[in-house]
């Protein structure tokens, strides 16, 4: 179910309304029902997966509480095996099985690669008919299109869990009903953010009264989520999709709007989506952590990943970066543990080597960054930015004039739009033939865009619009309960006004 659509609508309003009718009993019974109808409605015979994956990290959590010794180790693996398994097979296999096969084919052995290819796809296919996709030949038939919904969200989100109950951070959660909405919670199960136990699970054993503050606050952030995915993001599409379907055919000026262009049609689509679910949570009275803080105005490669996918770096820096060690063995072993860290963020976004070099790319500008930050320290410079994998946005730094901010900005903006190029291409082919245009284009040249020049205009005004918003208002205020309604009615109107209607999901859904 789209959170761009009427059904969403009709479904929000139906579930807030009952769940406020309820005493707490009723309430996550509600929500867990309403939740798997969420689920289902995509394609409801891959809710079996979800369910095997919950029941599972369910018993895991309360065993791994129970034991001790080593045995608490094993059962935590068998539930990262589990968990990472399921995702593996759906999301990597044909990426696994081609890469294989061609490796096998540069060592001169044809038949073995044949065969790999042959027995990959032949499970595959049979996975598939089991829940119900019978029309699928291949696996190369993107398999995008083809996985189960949000499948890396809320694996990651069941990962953490477990690991946090053996941590013992978190005690494990007898209530199966109660852990299996952390899991499934609607509002954040397809595209997070990645929750933490600690977080959320006594928000689900707690009994929210009717507050009107959370209800403005939260109806306000999903009418501007709704506003950046319908108005912005949907509208930037049209010449992203455009030079990015058929890159040779247009010159490097339309490559690099496209690509400013897909700059901010990410962001508004993704902090769009987790505005909604924030939002909607909130009207409830839930408090899910924040995804997103203004990344576009950092000042460095390391401060933009404090600011974008917060849910996601910050798993990954708990759960992989400090595991390997972190910064604690060394400056080489430092290096590796980001740059691992990095590849493995580019590779969990999706089976193609561009997320694979996206996301070393990221690493490789930290690394580069850490090394010339160390450079000019020797040399007496000490007012460099940090590059702490593990320090806070919230973090002060000493002050700096205004024309290093905004050079810093800039170039943190223009490193972080190129690596986009990768992220959206189709291929590595298509990423070079766009990064080819770009490095040579004239500003002779016209920009080609299925948009007439007044829709270019406004676009670029919409982005202008957006950056001056969140600079002063990361949040539209609504404690004022009249200016609140205006603000409301002029949002929603606009967005019905100037909203892109074309049934686009969420980018981000298909990861």
């Amino acid at each position: 179910m789209l959170f761009n659509s009427l059904q969403f609508l009709l479904f929000f309003i139906v579930v807030t309304l009952s769940y406020f009718s309820l005493k707490w009993q009723g309430r996550w019974i509600l929500l867990l029902v309403a939740s798997c109808y969420f689920y289902m409605v995509f394609k409801p015979a891959y809710f079996l997966i979800l369910l095997l994956t919950i029941v599972i990290d369910y018993i895991a959590g309360i065993w791994i509480e129970r034991t001790n010794g080593p045995a608490r180790r094993w059962l935590l693996i068998i539930s990262l095996i589990s968990n990472i398994g399921i995702l593996a097979f759906f999301k990597y296999l044909g990426f696994f099985t081609e890469n294989v096969s061609l490796l096998f084919e540069k060592l001169q052995m044809p038949g073995v690669a044949d065969e790999v290819m042959y027995q990959g796809n032949r499970l595959f296919i049979r996975v598939l008919r089991f829940f119900g996709q019978t029309d699928i030949k291949s696996f190369k038939e993107n398999v995008i299109s083809i996985l189960p919904v949000g499948l890396s969200f809320h694996t990651f989100q069941a990962m953490s869990y477990t690991i946090e109950v053996y941590r013992g951070n978190q005690k494990a959660e007898r209530h199966f009903g109660i852990y299996a909405l952390y899991v499934m919670f609607y509002p954040q199960l397809v595209a997070g953010p990645i929750e933490r136990p600690q977080n959320v699970l006594w928000q689900f054993h707690s009994y929210f009264k009717y507050d009107r503050e959370n209800v403005k606050a939260g109806l306000m952030q999903m009418a501007f989520g709704l506003f950046k995915k319908l108005v912005i993001a949907d509208r930037l599409a049209m010449l992203v999709d455009y030079a990015y379907g058929d890159p040779s055919a247009h010159n490097g000026l339309t490559l690099l709007a496209a690509t400013f262009f897909y700059t901010f049609q990410i962001y508004c689509d993704f902090s769009g989506y987790s505005d909604v679910a924030l939002g909607a949570a909130r009207v409830m009275g839930f408090t899910l952590m924040e995804n997103f803080r203004t990344p576009y105005i950092a000042q460095s490669v390391s401060e933009f990943w404090r600011r974008w996918h917060i849910s996601l770096s910050t798993w990954f820096r708990d759960y992989l970066y400090i595991p390997l060690g972190g910064n604690r063995k060394g400056e080489v072993r430092q290096y590796l543990n980001m740059l691992i860290v990095f590849l493995a963020s580019g590779l969990w976004h999706g089976p193609n080597w561009t997320y694979v070099i996206w996301g070393g790319l990221n690493g490789l500008y930290q690394i580069l960054a850490v090394l010339r930050d160390k450079l000019l320290a020797k040399l007496g410079f000490s007012n460099a930015p940090s590059h702490k994998v593990t320090s806070s946005v919230h973090e002060k730094e000493s002050p700096k004039s205004p024309v290093r901010v905004v050079v810093n900005t800039l170039i943190t903006f223009v490193l972080i739009m190129l690596t986009w190029v990768f992220f959206r291409a189709r291929s590595l082919s298509d990423a070079f033939i766009i990064l080819k245009g770009i490095g040579t284009l004239s500003f002779g040249d016209q920009i080609r865009s299925p948009m007439n020049t007044t829709e270019m205009w406004f676009s670029v005004f919409l982005i202008l619009f957006l950056l001056v918003k969140e600079y002063f208002y990361l949040t539209i205020p609504t404690r004022n309960t009249a200016r609140f309604a205006i603000l409301f009615a002029v949002i929603t109107f606009a967005t019905y006004l100037f909203g892109v209607f074309s049934s686009n999901q969420f980018i981000y859904f298909q990861f």
